[in-house]
């Protein structure tokens, strides 16, 4: 199925990519709850059935495939450099990675001895420094451990540290093209918070971005030239510097994005029981990208 997108093309500067004619197919459907695509160097696009507890995986062309059963309540997934898969279970209230070979390795499920709230997403940067958040959304307010949300730092090394306790629920992130800059939304407050990054991942000079987002706020991902799409009511696109150009609508709420395909130029949506496909003018990144 194909249809226009309500893709409204706003205030651009003049060298601006023209997002104002997008159309929208109907990749997959028939799940339960969408979230957290990943698209693989091999051509492969993963995701998670959330309340069907499970992860997927499909080739295009192919049918859809179960990847991993009982997986912990997975939400949002990444995708290192060496082609290793990060998975945050907020069921298992743990985050996880899974080699190549399908050996799984818990990563992160502590902090200074209390279980983390549940996990929903996670960014990696190319020389594998690694930033999740840890909200606490449904029945894991009532299994609560910690008295705050975070946004956490993970090295390479496995040493972990608390970026950040803000007062509403982080969701979703992304890191820069340059790797310099940590994207964060917000859920309750509905906004996007920028940090800035070292060589070593340390995070610092917390600042807000994007304000007064419609919806709340979930995934989040930026394309080469440092543009941000963050899935809210609608799949809004803004520049670097925080202005919005464009706004994609679908038939269903979208949850996350990834860019995919040989070129990196076709965005996958998850969208509640749908995922979405569409062709965008900007080259989207990667942290395993080669191209």
């Amino acid at each position: 199925m194909r249809f226009l997108a309500a893709a409204v093309l706003l205030a651009i500067s003049a060298g601006a990519q023209d997002f104002s004619k997008i159309v929208v197919e109907t990749f997959a459907s028939g799940l339960t709850y969408s979230d957290g695509p990943v698209w693989l160097a091999a051509g492969e696009l993963v995701f998670s059935d959330v309340p069907a507890n499970e992860i997927y995986h499909v080739k295009i062309g192919e049918k859809v495939a179960p990847l991993r059963a009982d997986a912990g309540g997975p939400m949002g997934s990444a995708v290192d450099a060496q082609g290793r898969l990060y998975t945050c279970e907020a069921r298992g209230r743990r985050v996880v990675r899974t080699d190549r070979h399908g050996n799984l390795e818990v990563l992160a499920e502590r902090w200074e001895g209390k279980r983390l709230n549940g996990p929903n997403d996670i960014a990696i940067r190319r020389d594998g420094q690694a930033w999740f958040t840890d909200p606490a959304f449904g029945s894991q307010q009532e299994a609560r451990e910690l008295d705050f949300y975070g946004v956490y730092h993970l090295e390479p090394s496995g040493r972990m540290e608390l970026v950040a306790r803000p007062q509403g629920r982080p969701n979703g992130l992304a890191v820069s093209p340059d790797g310099k800059l940590l994207y964060v939304t917000n859920s309750d407050e509905r906004n996007v918070r920028v940090y800035d990054l070292d060589k070593k991942g340390a995070a610092s000079h917390e600042r807000v971005l994007i304000s007064g987002i419609e919806g709340i706020p979930n995934g989040i991902r930026t394309d080469e030239e440092g543009n941000l799409y963050v899935a809210a009511r609608s799949l809004f696109v803004y520049t670097r510097l925080g202005e919005r150009i464009a706004a994609i609508g679908f038939e269903n709420t979208p949850s996350n994005c990834v860019f995919g395909d040989d070129d990196l130029r076709t965005l996958y949506v998850t969208a509640r029981d749908h995922i979405y496909r569409l062709r965008v003018p900007v080259k989207g990144w990667s942290p395993d990208s080669q191209h």
